[in-house]
């Protein structure tokens, strides 16, 4: 599914479903304005406030919601901006949830993104729902590593998902469990994404083992 755009009088909504990873957050919040399973445009974003649907995009993790806004209409309402900390939470049983000021592989800059590590996505690096599927199981809640608090805690996170192996991981970030509590912070690191390493969330190399394609 190709990106769509569905305009309204204070804001335009823009809907990727190719990121989307169906948490349903924007149906159950907004059902007046995501409107599942309506023929035609199911995006209605006049049937809602404009700060209220900005929230609710904030809260999409993978990036599949944006918006933009009427400059002349917003009431002080403000563009999305990168978070003052980068943070990668590992979500049980399922992907990396990314909020950053993220650039991946040369793809235009975004503040969320869902990847995958489950190794069974068909639209890698981002997850598809796969996970779900598959049965993936790994826990969320890693034990923490000791590190020290980064200087700068924000800035540009460059991800290269690296050919049949891991995500290279370059930049200001906390990888997070999916509770919330750091697990390390780096400003360089490699996470597994082919769903088998012993040290998850960390590569451990097994995607040779196990042959991983990318």
């Amino acid at each position: 599914m190709s990106k769509t755009n569905h305009p309204g009088k204070e804001i335009t909504i823009f809907f990727d479903g190719s990121k989307c990873i169906h948490s349903r957050n924007c149906v159950l919040k907004e059902p007046k304005v995501f409107k599942a399973n309506t023929p035609g445009d199911w995006i209605q974003p006049d049937n809602a406030p404009a700060h209220a649907l900005i929230a609710l995009a904030h809260n999409c993790p993978s990036g599949a919601i944006t918006y933009e806004l009427v400059a002349e209409k917003t009431n002080g309402a403000k563009e999305e901006v990168p978070p003052h900390v980068n943070t990668i939470h590992v979500r049980e049983n399922g992907p990396y949830a990314v909020t950053a000021d993220i650039r991946i592989d040369g793809v235009e800059p975004t503040t969320r993104a869902t990847l995958c590590r489950c190794g069974l996505s068909d639209n890698k690096p981002y997850c598809d729902g796969s996970h779900s599927v598959g049965k993936f199981t790994a826990t969320g809640e890693q034990v923490a590593k000791e590190s020290a608090s980064l200087e700068t805690r924000n800035g540009p996170l460059e991800i290269t998902p690296t050919p049949d192996g891991p995500l290279k991981l370059d930049g200001n970030v906390e990888i997070c469990a999916g509770t919330g509590h750091t697990i390390d912070r780096t400003t360089q690191s490699f996470l597994c994404r082919c769903g088998h390493s012993g040290n998850k969330p960390f590569c451990d190399g097994s995607h040779k083992k196990f042959g991983f394609k990318s």
